[in-house]
């Protein structure tokens, strides 16, 4: 006689223990893990656990799952695990060599989604483009808009360059440490989500964030090297007039507004996500 625990249900109540424990995390999200795992070791559906929470499960589909959950136990992410994570809707691959994509940033989308007219042909830039998430949503969202997105990691361009083909978005991607490949271009609408975490901030050593790639998050003793840098450096690259949107810290909002305030951007301000933090910044070039 089979044992709860040798079930579809039992297996994913054991699962979810251990990942509450191990992790930190709340019983709701660590069964999501839980559940997300077994759709991927099984090649299942969400729909097909809750039909068959009561199957056994073969040697195989426990060794399966048990290989997951032990690599998801020693902290590596989910989304690494199963190589992909859903943005704005939609799923983009992902490899250690991208940032994971995260809800936050589909403010950076909303706000420049506000600044592109669905009707017109505009160019935007995006900055540190990583998995493509920004621009490839932006490209899909506004068809009209020319997008370019830019990363200085090879690795990144091919895993961004292969969601646009799975996607069907039309995006040109450059390889550039941010505007090096940009000489005399200039765009309507710049965004980036660049690094923006202190270096020796202790959060870097914990979480997820441990298996993302460094020079993702870092950025100098304050983590506001990269932003200093984009701030200064848009000014050539933005048409007049044009909207420069930039994702940031918790905390870094003012620090923000005044890079670029003193870099030519005027009525520099910033918009609160679900939480009511500050996390998106911008302006526009004086015309």
């Amino acid at each position: 006689m089979r044992r709860e625990a040798d079930s579809v249900a039992g297996l994913l109540n054991d699962a979810t223990a251990r990942i509450a424990a191990a992790l930190g995390l709340g019983k709701r999200e660590a069964r999501l893990e839980a559940r997300v795992l077994a759709v991927f070791a099984w090649s299942v559906s969400p729909a097909w656990l809750i039909a068959h929470d009561t199957d056994p499960l073969s040697d195989a589909q426990t060794a399966q799952f048990q290989a997951l959950l032990s690599r998801r136990l020693a902290g590596e992410p989910v989304a690494y695990l199963t190589g992909t994570r859903e943005f704005y809707g939609r799923p983009f691959c992902v490899s250690p060599d991208v940032l994971i994509p995260r809800p936050d940033t589909e403010l950076l989308v909303e706000r420049a989604l506000a600044c592109l007219p669905p009707d017109q042909a505009v160019d935007v830039l995006d900055l540190g483009t990583g998995s493509g998430c920004i621009a490839i949503t932006l490209a899909l969202e506004r068809p009209l808009a020319r997008v370019t997105a830019v990363d200085r990691s090879a690795a990144a361009l091919a895993i961004a360059q292969r969601n646009a083909d799975s996607l069907n978005a039309r995006v040109e991607f450059l390889t550039s440490d941010w505007f090096d490949a940009l000489a005399g271009r200039r765009f309507d609408l710049i965004v980036s989500n660049p690094p923006y975490i202190a270096a020796a901030d202790p959060h870097l050593a914990h979480g997820d964030v441990r298996f993302e790639p460094l020079s993702a998050l870092a950025a100098g003793d304050d983590g506001l090297d990269d932003l200093r840098r984009l701030a200064k450096a848009a000014r050539a690259h933005l048409r007049p007039g044009g909207t420069l949107l930039l994702e940031h810290g918790y905390d870094q909002a003012d620090a923000v507004q005044a890079l670029l305030r003193s870099n030519g951007i005027r009525h520099p301000r910033s918009w609160a996500d679900l939480a009511g933090i500050p996390r998106v910044s911008g302006g526009e070039l004086s015309e």
